[in-house]
């Protein structure tokens, strides 16, 4: 099975990354359905570290104003919705439901640095899902990495005690009319042994 042109199209192609946003609002319905497309994706061992925080009102894009890099304020700010891409670090107290490998859990509650670079990794994986499924659902997705981490910990994470890896802003956008940059061509970015 694989996807017809019009799909790849939504999905990379045509797809671009937005420079202004709609007025149009995305519904509390919308970002359900966005999850239950992310979760659907593999990550190793099941281990689904992703944690996703969806600042819908501007109270909250407002709280997030002074962690953002002076050019992602605008963005931010007039975006629908911003999501807090991040990760939990005891994902693995979650191997009961999602992994039946006897002693799963034992193996990431013993080594920290194996538990936190799992959880990055597979969690940075679930926020490219999150890009592709919103776009798949016919929204906009706009990634961001200018922002002050440990700010938004602070401001948003610590009552989850959850670590952000990046920003999506998510939404309907204006259509982009600059042209898009160019890409790396596959003999400089790919090798066949």
């Amino acid at each position: 099975m694989s996807l017809d042109g019009n799909a790849l199209d939504c999905l990379f192609r045509k797809a671009r990354t937005p420079e202004k946003w709609t007025d149009r609002p995305v519904d509390d319905q919308t970002l359900k359905t966005l999850y239950e497309l992310v979760k659907l994706g593999p990550t190793s061992g099941n281990c689904s570290p992703a944690r996703f925080m969806f600042l819908t009102t501007q109270d909250a894009k407002e709280r997030l104003r002074g962690a953002l890099s002076a050019g992602n304020v605008e963005k931010a700010m007039t975006a629908p919705v911003v999501a807090i891409v991040g990760h939990d670090p005891l994902f693995f107290e979650y191997f009961a439901r999602l992994n039946d490998t006897p002693d799963m859990r034992s193996w990431f509650a013993a080594d920290v640095g194996l538990a936190e670079e799992t959880a990055f990794r597979n969690g940075t994986l679930e926020g490219a899902y999150l890009i592709m499924a919103a776009r798949a659902l016919g929204l906009d997705a706009l990634p961001m990495s200018g922002f002050d981490a440990s700010l938004v910990e602070d401001t948003f994470l610590a009552g989850e005690a959850w670590r952000a890896n990046f920003l999506v802003c998510l939404g309907y956008a204006e259509p982009v009319e600059t042209p898009r940059a160019t890409r790396l061509l596959f003999d400089e970015a790919c090798r066949i042994l």
